[in-house]
C-alpha cells in the first residue's frame, strides 16, 4: 500500500480507478475557497477543511474509497444572525460505479460514486459531503441573545389571568343564532290550526 502524505493542500485532481489499483491514502488541507458550492451556503469563508481520503479495493472486488472530513466553518447564527462556528466530522465510504445501472449491484456499505474515465476532481466529493453534513439551522453553541428579547412583556400571572376571564364575559356572536333557533323549535311545535 502506497502512502501520499501531504499537510498542506489536498490534491484536486486525481485519477481513482489508479488510486485504487495501487492502494494509494492522499491527505491534506482543502481550501474553502476552491469550494464554491459550499461556500455560498456559509456566513463567511473563514474556514479548515482537512481530508484522509484512503483508495482500495475490497475482498469482493470493488473500488472504493474511504476516510475522513473534518470541517470547521462558519454559518449564520439563527438567533443572533452572526457567524457561529460549526464543527463537522463526515466518514467516508464509497464504492465506484461508472452509471446509475450499476448502483443496485454495490453493497449496501457503500455509497455509489459515479466515476468516468481518468482525471476526476475529488473536491466536489468532498464539496458534496460537506454539504450533506452542514446543520439544517446554525446555532452558537453558548447563547448569544439575552432572554429579555423572549419575554411577552411584562405582564404577571395575575394581569394573564385577568385577560383570559375578560375574555371569557364577552357576550358570545352565536347566541342570537341560538336564540333565533329556539324560537324556531318553538314555533314548530305549536299545533298547526
Amino acid at each position: 500500500m502506497s502512502s501520499t502524505t501531504s499537510e498542506s493542500v489536498l490534491p484536486r485532481h486525481i485519477d481513482p480507478r489508479k488510486f485504487a489499483q495501487q492502494g494509494i491514502t492522499i491527505q491534506g488541507n482543502v481550501d474553502l475557497n476552491a469550494l464554491e458550492r459550499v461556500s455560498s451556503l456559509l456566513a463567511n469563508e473563514q474556514g479548515n477543511i482537512y481530508a484522509d481520503l484512503v483508495f482500495g479495493i475490497d475482498e469482493q472486488g470493488i473500488r472504493h474509497l474511504t476516510g475522513t472530513i473534518d470541517a470547521t466553518v462558519n454559518m449564520i447564527c439563527q438567533r443572533c444572525l452572526e457567524a457561529a462556528s460549526q464543527s463537522l466530522q463526515m466518514n467516508l465510504n464509497l464504492g465506484f460505479i461508472w452509471s446509475d445501472d450499476n448502483a443496485d449491484k454495490l453493497p449496501k456499505t457503500y455509497d455509489p460514486w459515479i466515476i468516468g474515465e481518468g482525471q476526476t476532481d475529488i473536491y466536489d466529493v468532498i464539496a458534496d459531503e460537506l454539504i450533506l453534513g452542514l446543520p439544517i439551522v446554525a446555532y452558537h453553541a453558548e447563547s448569544c441573545v439575552s432572554q429579555e428579547l423572549f419575554s411577552v412583556g411584562d405582564a404577571d400571572e395575575q394581569s394573564v389571568g385577568d385577560t383570559v376571564s375578560s375574555k371569557t364575559d364577552k357576550p358570545n356572536p352565536f347566541q342570537v343564532l341560538e336564540q333565533l333557533k329556539g324560537s324556531l323549535n318553538k314555533a314548530s311545535d305549536k299545533p298547526e290550526k
